[in-house]
């Protein structure tokens, strides 16, 4: 009896060993194994669902799972009992079935196994003992195969994402006092068409295991803000947008580098392209981004953060208490050109470190120091005063700033940032010192879930005081052309005001409306109005 009810019940016992077990391929005329763990043992064919009573085979099972306890069936509670099934897969059930009948015997249940039953059962041993010894030999094989594998497993998985950014902006008419500035307005702004800049990034991140993985991005991008005046020795960057970064028609790499995760609370980051302070120092605003947060690349974050604008080096991120981490970073602006004084350690070169506190809940802090190199004078922070030597002179810059944000409520968000730089030519008495800073306010989910609103009130880096030797000073280059010792006679005010709206978990519009007064620290110069229509799609 025993060996009929094992014939009628195998096919339920295959599957458990087939598919958790050996991992065997099915025939390509049965149906796909589940992905996921065999239901337990069942203890009444009840639980079979698609098993009936009018079944030919259902007192065979209902013996088998009633009374052998021999019988495991889908994660859905189905038995399938329809498939065909090999002799191997025969076999595997018979040896499952005889196992458990072992375990009757030596649990003191013997009476439940009769002795025909057990003469029928040495008779299938000694039939099918070449397919059970194959068996053994084959799940012996893949047990070694399977180690080896894990042993030596490289499987990397590459997630692809993206973001396409695209915004229209325009600017009103102005005239400003150019050149030289000498308190008249002698020229008109040329850029106050509308016009359109664009940028579109895919990034491909590639886990080689749960600690370390490595990030591809490539961005193109189209358009940018035109120049205020064309006259020499105008302020530059004035309307500089977050998004834009023109690459000429060209697809460029913008990140390549690999993250390693040490220890749980030590990571570091090391790569040829988009290894800076934006990458790797995690920021207070919580909001910042060119893609959905703030329009300008002013408000971003402090342009300390931004100086040397690098490109690849080495950068760690370490979590030494809960509420507290330290992040530094050593990078180059250009790293593949060794020897030619742009290289990762003779050209323009950034060091940086930064303090990140969370004393409550509701409060960030973060506390930096920067030490810029300057192969030309310029600290490539992309606004306000960033070319601080008039004829180009390197420049060594020394830099301190801290943000700090406090969330007032869920639905409010004050912070501030300011910062200060002083700068030296190697060699040569004299320095040069800015300063710079921003008064925020974010408003999360203003007016409805995934929306944002924001008003941002700073100035942008600014010349206080130069006593380069002279005809290094850019203030009085501007005024005058010599180049003699003194600061900017004005300060610049930028207001920033914009409200993003969520589309869709993917899409997003942002209006916004830019201010400047006095732009280019120049007292004389008219205010400026730029409105922007930001569109940003994520995938």
């Amino acid at each position: 009896m025993l060996a009929w009810l094992i014939m009628a019940g195998v096919n339920g016992v295959v599957q458990k060993a087939t598919a958790q077990e050996y991992s065997l391929p099915s025939s390509t005329n049965q149906p796909d194994l589940e992905t996921v763990d065999p239901m337990s043992q069942v203890t009444s064919v009840s639980q079979l669902k698609d098993v009936q009573p009018t079944d030919w085979a259902f007192g065979a099972l209902q013996s088998l799972v009633e009374r052998y306890g021999c019988i495991a069936g889908y994660p859905n509670s189905t038995y399938r009992g329809d498939r065909a099934l090999t002799r191997y897969e025969f076999a595997a059930g018979l040896n499952a079935c005889l196992d458990r009948v072992n375990e009757l015997i030596a649990t003191g249940t013997s009476d439940i196994v009769t002795r025909e039953e057990l003469d029928k059962i040495q008779k299938l041993q000694s039939e099918f003992a070449p397919e059970l010894a194959n068996l053994r030999g084959r799940v012996d094989n893949l047990e070694a195969r399977t180690a080896e594998l894990e042993a030596n497993k490289f499987s990397p998985t590459s997630k692809l994402s993206g973001i396409v950014i695209s915004g229209v902006q325009g600017r009103t008419s102005n005239r400003g006092d150019v050149n030289p500035r000498d308190g008249i307005k002698d020229s008109n702004d040329a850029g106050t068409n509308i016009n359109v800049v664009s940028q579109a990034q895919i990034y491909l991140t590639t886990q080689f295991n749960p600690r370390s993985y490595l990030f591809t991005g490539l961005l193109y991008g189209i358009g940018n803000t035109d120049p205020r005046f064309t006259a020499n020795n105008v302020s530059r960057n004035d309307f500089f947008l977050g998004y834009e970064f023109n690459t000429n028609n060209e697809l460029i790499i913008s990140d390549l580098n690999y993250h390693w995760l040490v220890t749980d609370n030590l990571a570091v980051m090391a790569g040829t392209e988009g290894v800076n302070m934006t990458t790797a120092f995690r920021g207070p605003n919580r909001v910042e981004s060119a893609a959905t947060g703030p329009l300008s690349y002013f408000a971003q974050r402090n342009p300390i953060l931004n100086m040397g604008f690098g490109h690849g080096g080495i950068a760690v991120d370490w979590q030494f208490a809960k509420r507290a981490s330290l992040q530094a970073i050593y990078s180059s602006y250009n790293p593949g050109n060794p020897g030619k004084g742009s290289g990762l350690f003779d050209g323009n070169t950034t060091t940086g470190v930064q303090l990140l506190l969370t004393p409550i809940k509701t409060l960030d802090l973060s506390l930096y120091y920067v030490n810029n190199y300057s192969t030309d004078g310029c600290l490539l922070t992309f606004v306000g005063d960033e070319c601080l030597s008039a004829n180009s002179e390197p420049l060594q810059t020394n830099a301190v700033g801290a943000t700090v944000t406090w969330q007032i409520s869920p639905k409010i968000t004050l912070g501030a940032w300011g910062g200060y730089t002083s700068s030296y030519i190697p060699g040569q008495t004299g320095s040069v010192e800015t300063t710079n800073y921003m008064a925020f306010l974010n408003f999360p989910d203003l007016f409805g879930r995934g929306n944002l609103g924001g008003i941002y009130v700073g100035q942008p880096p600014k010349i206080t005081s130069s006593n380069l030797p002279d005809g290094s000073n850019v203030p009085d280059l501007i005024n005058t052309g010599l180049g003699r010792a003194g600061g900017q006679p004005g300060t610049t005010t930028q207001i920033e005001a914009f409200y993003r709206i969520r589309l869709t978990d993917n899409i997003s519009i942002t209006p916004g409306i830019i201010h400047i007064i006095e732009p280019g620290h120049t007292p004389n110069n008219e205010s400026v109005t730029v409105g922007i229509l930001r569109s940003t799609f994520l995938f």
